[in-house]
């Protein structure tokens, strides 16, 4: 039987977050979810960095001339309305 090698990440925290962490009953196995969930949900245009791309602020500037964003009345999260006629 072949075991997948393991690795190890670090990554730097403030001390509120550290704490929190520290009180979870299996850390790792939260930060693998947490993540997985997260990437699970990335923005499509810039892929999670929070920051587009010159050339793809140029196709959403033109994308967003007839997709406004609206807030459902529902959620209340903000959505894209398509206005094109077909």
């Amino acid at each position: 039987m072949v075991r997948k090698k393991e690795e190890v990440i670090t990554f730097k925290t403030d001390g509120a977050l550290l704490s929190a962490l520290k009180q979870m009953p299996n850390r790792s196995e939260f930060i693998r979810t947490a993540l997985l969930a997260a990437m699970d949900n990335l923005c499509p245009l810039c892929n999670g960095r929070g920051v587009l791309s010159p050339s793809k602020k140029e196709h959403w500037d033109e994308f967003a001339r007839n997709h406004p964003l609206q807030e459902c009345g529902d959620c209340h999260e903000v959505t894209l309305v398509c206005e094109e006629k077909h």
